[in-house]
């Protein structure tokens, strides 16, 4: 084990961001800061160099996929430090959700993308996620409407409107996320978008678009000039 009390002071990660900064610091070095200490014979830096490529992603990433149950698996991780981890990454959603909440707007396609990017686009099951909008284009409230399969969530279309009855809304929008990373709409995410479309025309309900969240992409209905 190479521990990092032994390597140069200037090479420790606490202490090279003390001098240089966070800035200066690789993944596994800024993972291993926050972890502090090792255990079981693994030095805080191989601790961190292991959660990191613990996850297929094989990098940072790794922190928003891993649960609580896959980070206890790694050699070194106890109930503690799988806390810190889960506490990092759930950071880093809120972070970026308050970031993007700042430019949210209900008819920029590319708003609403960035505002749900970071919360769903780590998911490995689809989820359907219907927002409501008011006369004046501002977010009533949004709702989960479904979890699916790894490639497959269920429109619920009489639930979509009893909910927008409910809270008085005059439009509303769909968001799903593709676990695959490709944003593309498949044959059904168009057909079932269209079913809804026409239920809520006749209960005067406009569906303004339809937008779906893969890898650091999105796809907009209106955007594409899909047909719904």
């Amino acid at each position: 084990m190479n521990r990092i009390k032994d390597l140069p002071e200037v090479e420790r990660p606490y202490e090279k961001c003390l001098k240089y900064g966070a800035n200066h610091l690789s993944d596994a070095e800024l993972l291993s800061a926050i972890l502090r200490t090792g255990t079981n014979g693994i030095s805080a830096y191989d601790l961190a160099n292991n959660i990191i490529r613990s996850d297929a992603s094989k990098n940072i990433l790794s922190i928003m996929h891993l649960s609580k149950e896959e980070l206890l698996k790694i050699k070194g991780v106890g109930n503690a430090k799988a806390v810190q981890i889960l506490c990092i990454g759930e950071l880093a959603r809120r972070i970026s959700l308050e970031r993007a909440s700042l430019d949210l707007k209900m008819n920029v396609p590319s708003s609403i993308a960035n505002y749900y990017m970071e919360q769903m686009r780590h998911l490995e099951q689809e989820q359907l996620v219907a927002i409501f909008v008011d006369s004046k284009c501002n977010m009533i409230k949004d709702i989960l409407i479904s979890k699916g399969s790894i490639n497959q969530s269920f429109m619920c279309n009489r639930e979509i409107l009893v909910e927008a009855l409910k809270c008085d809304a005059v439009s509303l929008i769909l968001l799903h996320n593709h676990p695959s990373g490709d944003p593309q709409p498949s044959t059904a995410d168009i057909s079932s978008t269209k079913k809804l479309n026409k239920a809520c025309e006749l209960i005067g309900i406009s569906l303004l678009d339809h937008i779906i969240i893969g890898d650091r992409c999105y796809t907009s209905f209106v955007e594409s000039n899909i047909n719904f």
